[in-house]
């Protein structure tokens, strides 16, 4: 097959000043209308937000608002803008919205930037510049500045915010205790991964193999509108599920009876919006959820009524989360997210205590100056060391009492936009970390790729295994690349590759030393560097499985797709910075047999594959195993499907409303097993969008389906 290429645009790309191709004669207004603001910052928040953050200052899509917006598109004009916006917004949706909808967008973005509102309306053929009259503000806008007033307002005050649903007590929770989670009961699902091992293993087995094909629709409860990749959670009959917006639900899991809701209060709806959620956590009588505002919250079990909340950092700094918590020997441990904003706070990992939310500890994912490993940044201060977030949530070994988590790459994504080369190990990115979970001291890491520089990086699940008498933590990385580490002292097993990767000159299977092609170690600004695979990895947030009886891993991946990725120039100063600071286009990899996704079981011994299943959607959910030797997993195409996990054969498959997003789970009520899996929109847009736009996925969804035997719903 031969290469397709097409352009990446607004989503990654620096938007391109210039296409002004509006039929209408210029318009000299140089003002917009409060009003025009306040609707552009709701459009925005709806449709914008999830990549270029609510505050407008990056994250995937590149920064609207602060200098690096300003270099590039200071000197051009509203039209210009306004005709970008129209022809690539939203993604997979160009030209979707109104035109007055796209213009009021801009109006927000002019407000952001310090420009002055007035009373005539903005045009769309305005030639307005967008470093004048107000553009004195806007060049020296910093990235710190809080985003523009008029804020929507804020939800109502009460909990309980359906004034239709009756808030019912659950009577009959028990408390959730560190035995409980070492050794859930079998019909319960207590943690992200069920145990916190990080496995996806359940030992229920009454759906098996010979009856899983008559497997029936049980319930069906509709989520919130948004952006999650939810986890539900499942103990003593009642399944707790995060919907987008920090909404936490309590249902009745036999049948999806709501039994409360508790909802999270944001300053704004535009910080509401811009995180994907992917965990909570159940520790004694709490649901313990981290928030998109950079908080951590406890919620009563029973009744969903708030216990405390914590602020983590500054929202305003950028600031977030999309990991969920583990509990580990009784404190609540969490990563955060957004630390691409260049701050001396940095990213970090916390431990709270349960019971009040103080914070026990930080421990920094960024090496300090004066510190060991404060010397990988070159000669760059603290303030703008960026990146190295936590955004999957960890593993915890209660016998070695290690917490494991990732970490990504340090930002912006290409090395020489950081201002430092791929030789600067930039630690403790693109890491594997193993903390003390009582005081946050790391016992120890192992880099896999140091000076990561493509937006590849390791910061996955964390599977602990034992085999034999050796307790061994296996991750799989964007890069394609599976880690098998000794969890004692993180010393390097093996390493393999599971997906076409042209990125690494050399990999070392006795060190596990990797080593870049020469020109990704000596790229320059504006320089093009062709990767395989692109961006979205060979491996991403679709956590793996372990299956006990089989010892194998099941791992979701992707493959045939590959980018060109061009660093841009990223202004080094405090409260600059950018997540991606480069432009990318996105492209399907020449000799491409068209298929995108693909499962594979790999032997956890040899690493080496045992079956895979290959097809053209990408597979979108994580994988959960059953002691019946079944695998589940979900695809951007709508299917659930249960696999054979000796053979990969296809046992049973089911079409849902939406793309299943998420992580499924098993679990039972009165002695049935229920399989449950969520929706949502999408995962991964630009590979349905550039390589199979085939593949329709609706807009809207989201909610968890569940499945059960014909006999449990008599």
């Amino acid at each position: 097959m031969s290469t397709t290429v097409h352009h990446l645009s607004i989503v990654l790309v620096l938007l391109v000043p210039g296409v002004t191709n509006y039929a209408q004669g210029p318009s000299t207004n140089d003002s917009y209308t409060p009003a025009q603001a306040l609707s552009g910052q709701r459009l925005y928040s709806r449709h914008c937000s999830e990549c270029h953050q609510g505050d407008l200052r990056g994250a995937f899509g590149p920064p609207l608002a602060g200098p690096n917006f300003m270099s590039a598109w200071g000197t051009d004009t509203v039209q210009s803008l306004f005709q970008q916006i129209r022809t690539t917004m939203p993604p997979g949706a160009e030209d979707s919205l109104s035109s007055n909808d796209y213009l009021e967008i801009v109006a927000y973005i002019l407000q952001t930037n310090g420009h002055i509102a007035g009373n005539q309306e903005l045009q769309a053929n305005s030639t307005l510049t967008l470093n004048t009259l107000g553009g004195t503000i806007a060049a020296n806008l910093r990235d710190d500045v809080p985003a523009a007033q008029n804020q929507p307002p804020a939800r109502p005050g009460s909990r309980l915010y359906n004034l239709d649903l009756q808030h019912k007590e659950i009577e009959s929770f028990s408390d959730v205790t560190e035995e409980l989670l070492d050794s859930p009961p079998p019909g319960d699902w207590l943690s992200w991964r069920r145990t916190r091992d990080g496995l996806g293993y359940s030992p229920l087995s009454e759906i098996n193999q010979d009856n899983v094909r008559e497997l029936r629709l049980a319930w069906v409860w509709a989520m919130h509108e948004g952006r999650v990749q939810t986890a539900p959670l499942v103990h003593d009959g009642v399944m707790f599920v995060a919907n987008p917006g920090n909404i936490l639900q309590a249902l009745d899991a036999k049948n999806g009876d709501i039994l409360w809701e508790y909802r999270h209060q944001f300053a704004s709806e535009a910080t509401m919006r811009t995180s994907l959620m992917r965990s909570i956590a159940l520790y004694k009588d709490k649901v313990f959820m981290t928030t998109a505002d950079a908080k951590i919250v406890a919620v009563n079990a029973r009744t969903g009524r708030l216990v405390w909340e914590t602020e983590k950092a500054d929202p305003a700094q950028g600031f977030s989360h999309s990991g969920g918590p583990i509990v580990a020997n009784g404190v609540i441990v969490s990563g955060v997210t957004g630390c691409s904003r260049f701050t001396p706070v940095g990213c970090f990992i916390t431990g709270h205590d349960p019971e009040t939310g103080q914070e026990l500890w930080r421990t920094s994912t960024i090496a300090q100056p004066g510190e060991p490993g404060g010397d990988t940044w070159g000669d760059l201060p603290l303030g703008v060391r960026g990146g190295t977030e936590s955004w999957i949530p960890g593993s915890y070994d209660r016998d070695l009492n290690l917490f494991f988590i990732g970490t990504s790459q340090a930002k912006p994504w290409a090395a020489v936009s950081r201002g430092i080369t791929p030789y600067d190990a930039a630690l403790y990115s693109n890491s594997t970390l193993a903390l003390d979970p009582l005081t946050g001291e790391i016992r120890w890491y192992f880099q896999h790729v140091p000076g990561e520089s493509l937006d590849l990086d390791t910061v996955f699940e964390r599977v602990l295994i034992d085999i034999d008498e050796q307790p061994v933590v296996i991750t799989v990385g964007k890069d394609g690349l599976m880690w098998k580490l000794d969890r004692r002292n993180g010393s390097f097993l093996n390493v393999v590759e599971t997906v076409y990767q042209d990125i690494f000159e050399t990999i070392d299977s006795t060190t596990g030393r990797v080593t870049y092609r020469p020109d990704i170690l000596n790229a320059k600004i504006g320089e093009p560097i062709h990767s395989c695979p692109a961006y979205y990895g060979g491996h991403n947030w679709p956590a793996s499985a372990y299956s006990p009886s089989t010892e194998t891993l099941l791992v979701p991946l992707n493959q045939n797709h590959c980018s060109e990725m061009t660093a841009r120039d990223i202004e080094l100063s405090e409260g600059s910075g950018s997540q991606t600071g480069s432009d990318v286009r996105f492209f399907e990899r020449d000799g491409s047999n068209g298929k995108f996704g693909r499962l594979s079981s790999y032997n956890v011994r040899t690493l080496q594959e045992v079956w895979s299943h290959e097809q053209r959607a990408s597979f979108s959910t994580g994988v959960m195993t059953t002691e019946s030797d079944l695998a589940f997993v979900g695809d951007v195409d709508r299917y659930f499907k249960a696999f054979d996990l000796e053979t990969g054969e296809v046992l049973w498959q089911v079409r849902l409303g939406s793309s299943a997003v998420g992580f499924p789970v098993t679990y039972t009520v009165n002695e049935k097993q229920y399989i449950a899996v969520p929706t949502e929109v999408g995962a991964f847009p630009n590979i349905r969008r550039w390589v199979s736009p085939d593949i329709y996925t609706p807009n809207g969804g989201n909610a968890v389906y569940v499945f059960a035997l014909p006999e449990a719903l008599e």
